[in-house]
């Protein structure tokens, strides 16, 4: 709705003289000379009104002709009048009077407003554009009369609902003064609406109004800069994660709006053109089926005749087994061998076929207690890649082609990718470095390694170690931290921790897999006897009030990953029913702990990061405000050296800025 706000004073023709130029169909005022005002009109865009409020004095008489020329016009919307009460010759107080009514009525029309600033007394016009200028309007506007004004005065309502002679018409000079954004002040709490300063009834004389609107306006404009520091503490000590920088200056009604407005479905556009940090992604779980599909033909590629023919057979013969638990469907151990059958599998199976044997039907929800295989039942999908393709080249430098593509699709600036590189060949880690970062240009994704080792083999744990050591020397930082992953039931940390000494001595960061499916115990022994940096999941950390306190304390950050913790251990998701445990992202926020959101295996649970933040939100009623704190902690918790990742969050706070312009 756009409402047209005038004054009005001896001269109601000002009225008429500003709706032809902004309803020229209704009003056809200048349609003998239609160019000035069809300049202003198109130069701001300005709309139709669909309303016009008229504000005026006790003693101003021009409100009957302005009443008929409306009726003339047959009605093209809603006319309302409002008329100050007598005072009693007391001047000041019709003054006052009449400029509370001009700031109502400016407030109640919205931001969106058109003002003329051409009717009434200089101080009613004065009144109108100082109300404009603080409540926002969407033009402010001038009509400069004809020199004969007395002349224009004699015309009668019948003749401003046609078109003026084209001398008289050409005359009237309309003019856009300028526009207004609502101010900051307004949003403060108690905030100054419509609904605190209402407009009283209209076609009524208008008594005092109180508590005044303009005296509360400039009360609150005097300590304006204080309001608004203290505006901005209160929301920094109401917080549970520190925001990005850039969003601390925006104005309080922004601000609140993204501090109110929960994460849906719509909000996934916006959150995958946000730069964004991914901490927790495992390269044998991150590509979709096409990807999949598309490494394995750089494999097959390289394939001599007689070994297509052994990979065709043993391809067959993996989709015809009836026991389909992850690697147990391979009837051999050869890791070559099974490289080349899965290349097989994905370079010539049909799409569908090769799709319905990765994801079987049914729900993929607590796997681990409902499902018959087990964890097997959640990673089964990503069993053609990874460890058992990995074992040329060729299918390094294709993964690594589609996780930089993919990374850029999904608006990832920043990924940590974790392996066992211990598991492919020798001078994987060499060939993935030049794979991923050969040809990087400014803007292009960040991407560094973190090297995992598999608590269930204590006797290889220190081998790994050094593994990821000597790789983070030799390739200039491209490693950058250690895993723990593995079945935690098995692995005591008390027990590994003698295997970790050289990563504790050269003070590698480390994150570790706990609290997924198992107690907070699991969690509390990472924390003191592997000295973990971050833990992967970390989902039964808020059932130790004191243990979360201290990872507080210490900024040790968890890595939730909300798609492959439903579909593991199970939680309550209103679109995947069947879980009642809620998800326990908000009472982790509440104790204060540091976490981000992060992918796991986004090929496998069909995912992306942007939504695995809607999935928080359905799953925690996120906000877009928590959705934002929470990115930046991904940044904040990298595990890289402190001058790059304040040189990319810094850069990255400047992005988003920049995104968030355009974000209603």
């Amino acid at each position: 709705m756009s409402i047209l706000v005038c004054t009005l004073g001896t001269t109601w023709q000002v009225v008429p003289e500003i709706l032809g130029v902004l309803d020229p169909e209704r009003c056809p005022l200048y349609a003998l000379a239609p160019e000035r005002a069809a300049a202003v009109r198109h130069e701001a865009c300005l709309p139709a009104p669909t309303e016009i409020w008229v504000v005026t004095t006790a003693g101003t008489t021009g409100d009957g002709d302005l009443r008929a020329w409306w009726q003339r016009l047959g009605h093209p919307g809603r006319l309302r009048l409002w008329r100050t009460a007598a005072t009693d010759g007391a001047a000041q107080a019709e003054v006052e009077l009449i400029r509370e009514l001009i700031h109502r009525a400016v407030l109640g029309a919205g931001p969106d407003a058109l003002l003329c600033l051409s009717g009434g007394r200089k101080t009613m016009s004065a009144d109108l554009q100082r109300a404009g200028m603080a409540y926002g309007c969407r033009a402010m506007l001038h009509v400069l009369p004809p020199e004969a004004r007395d002349l224009q005065q004699r015309l009668n309502a019948q003749d401003f609902a046609t078109p003026l002679p084209a001398d008289l018409a050409a005359a009237i000079q309309p003019v856009l003064v300028g526009r207004s954004r609502r101010g900051d002040l307004l949003d403060l709490a108690p905030s100054l609406d419509a609904k605190r300063f209402p407009l009283p009834p209209e076609d009524a004389p208008v008594p005092v109004l109180a508590p005044s609107l303009h005296q509360t306006l400039a009360a609150r404009e005097t300590e304006g800069g204080n309001l608004l520091v203290q505006y901005h503490a209160e929301v920094a000590r109401s917080e549970h994660h520190e925001n990005w920088r850039c969003l601390y200056r925006l104005p309080p009604h922004r601000i609140e709006a993204l501090r109110h407005a929960e994460l849906g479905p719509d909000d996934r556009a916006w959150l995958a053109a946000l730069p964004k940090a991914d901490l927790h992604c495992h390269l044998g779980g991150i590509l979709d089926l096409d990807e999949q599909i598309e490494v394995g033909a750089a494999v097959w590629e390289t394939l001599h005749h007689h070994e297509r023919q052994l990979a065709e057979a043993d391809a067959k013969a993996w989709l015809d087994c009836s026991d389909l638990a992850g690697g147990d469907r391979w009837r051999f151990t050869d890791r070559e061998r099974r490289a080349r059958a899965a290349a097989a599998l994905l370079a010539q199976t049909d799409r569908t076929t090769l799709a319905a044997a990765l994801w079987p039907p049914g729900p993929r929800l607590a796997l681990t207690t409902r499902h018959a295989w087990g964890f097997k039942a959640y990673e089964h999908p990503g069993s053609l890649v990874g460890s058992t393709i990995l074992h040329t080249p060729a299918a390094t430098w294709a993964m690594a082609t589609a996780i930089r593509d993919r990374c850029r699709r999904d608006g990832l600036a920043y990924l940590e990718l974790r392996c066992s590189p211990q598991k492919y060949y020798h001078g994987f880690l060499d060939d993935l470095h030049l794979a991923l970062t050969r040809d990087h240009e400014p803007g292009d994704p960040l991407i560094r390694v973190i090297v995992i080792a598999d608590r269930r083999n204590v006797d290889s744990i220190a081998a790994t170690v050094r593994l990821a050591l000597d790789a983070r020397q030799r390739l200039d930082g491209f490693v950058v931290g250690l895993d723990v992953a593995g079945d935690e039931a098995v692995g005591d940390p008390n027990v590994l921790a003698p295997a970790f000494a050289d990563a504790f001595a050269e003070c590698l960061p480390i994150t570790i897999h706990a609290g997924e499916g198992q107690p907070a115990l699991n969690i509390w022994k990472s924390a003191y006897h592997l000295h973990a940096d971050r833990i992967g999941h970390g989902l039964t950390l808020a059932q130790a009030p004191e243990l979360a306190q201290r990872f507080r304390n210490r900024r040790t950050a968890l890595e939730l990953c909300p798609t492959s913790n439903r579909e593991v251990v199970g939680f309550h998701d209103p679109d995947h029913p069947g879980c009642d445990t809620p998800y326990p992202l908000r009472n982790l926020m509440a104790l204060g702990v540091p976490l981000t959101l992060c992918t796991d295996n986004p090929g496998i649970s069909r995912t992306t990061l942007a939504d695995e933040y809607v999935t928080a939100g359905r799953l925690a009623a996120l906000t877009r405000w928590e959705a934002l704190a929470l990115i930046k902690q991904g940044f904040l918790h990298a595990f890289l050296p402190t001058a790059a990742r304040e040189t990319l969050i810094k850069t990255v706070d400047q992005q988003i800025a920049t995104a968030l312009k355009d974000l209603p």
